[in-house]
């Protein structure tokens, strides 16, 4: 691990100030971030400790909920307001790590974690255009199993991680940053990026910009929502495959309905085509098959991972299934 020096932001104008200093990265939880320094893949000059900010967790005017970015995750997923009107967020955090690490995880760093991709992580055997930009991308011809098969480059083909940040796709979350000029706020499935031709950048976050909070709309829909993740063993892994969703059921058809999708692509995937396809439709197992196969018509799986589209079409079968019976 390279040397770096230790700060702790006492309000939002201090951590942008030391941010602009030099190679500077904020500090939540560590989680991901320590792990990457151990590595040797990250090596920012400055630690700015951003705990001490925007920990609550609060209703808005207009019904929602305000999150902190320093919410630890385990707080989240116990909030009784959250549990109760989104409860496929406090299950999808549940369905991360481990109680340790969901301990000292924060909402903002959860939402800045990056790939778990293991050619990301071989600094010195693999090429990652993601960690070097233009040496090439060895994940498309070895091993792929686990890699994305929707919105993919042939620059990168790694998934985001994040289980949390499936659910916010699919709750129409927003962000609220803070930068030298000014705040702005995005919609949550506007954060992430495609690869596209460059990689190595995640997010559309500025240089220095604050990730201060995650506020989530009044969505009565979000009251029947669930988040399932198939996985290849039953704790500590990430997702091959996860589906967050939410379903109104009005008669014997489907009223509205929330889709997002986890391990498939370079970041949380929102299904809007299987939304669309099911807004309006009766509730039955083949428009559930049929949504499946209008959002993933245009997946690019690669040698190892084909297996992806059936994997997903079934779970989102199994998930809207149960909430349309429950």
């Amino acid at each position: 691990m390279m040397p770096f020096s230790y700060e702790r932001a006492s309000n939002v104008a201090d951590a942008l100030r030391l941010g602009a200093e030099g190679s500077a990265a904020y500090l939540g939880g560590g989680t991901n971030l320590i792990d990457l320094m151990r590595e040797t893949v990250a090596a920012p000059d400055m630690l700015i400790d951003v705990t001490g900010l925007s920990d609550a967790i609060e209703q808005t005017r207009t019904g929602g909920l305000r999150i902190g970015a320093a919410v630890r995750n385990t707080a989240l997923a116990e909030n009784i307001a959250v549990r109760n009107r989104y409860p496929v967020l406090s299950r999808a955090i549940l369905a991360g790590a481990s109680a340790q690490i969901r301990n000292m995880a924060t909402v903002g760093g959860n939402l800045l974690q990056r790939t778990r991709c293991a050619y990301f992580y071989d600094k010195d055997g693999s090429r990652c255009n993601k960690r070097d930009p233009g040496s090439g991308c060895d994940a498309r011809d070895g091993f792929n199993r686990v890699h994305a098969i929707l919105g993919a480059s042939t620059e990168c083909v790694a998934t985001h991680p994040s289980d949390m940040c499936v659910a916010l796709a699919a709750l129409d979350a927003t962000v609220h940053l803070q930068g030298h000029s000014g705040s702005r706020v995005l919609p949550f499935i506007d954060f992430h990026r495609l690869p596209g031709d460059h990689p190595e950048r995640d997010s559309v976050l500025d240089s220095g910009e604050l990730i201060t909070a995650i506020e989530l709309p009044a969505l009565p829909i979000g009251a029947r929502s669930t988040y399932r993740k198939v996985r290849d063993r039953a704790s500590y892994a990430f997702a091959l495959v996860s589906v967050a969703a939410a379903l109104e059921v009005e008669g014997d058809r489907i009223k509205d309905v929330r889709i997002a999708f986890g391990g498939v692509a370079h970041k949380p995937w929102r299904a809007l085509k299987a939304e669309a396809a099911l807004r309006n439709a009766p509730v039955t197992e083949r428009n559930f098959r049929d949504a499946a196969a209008a959002e993933y018509a245009d997946a690019k799986p690669l040698r190892d991972n084909g297996f992806k589209i059936e994997l997903a079409s079934r779970t989102l079968v199994a998930v809207l299934s149960d909430l349309a019976a429950s």
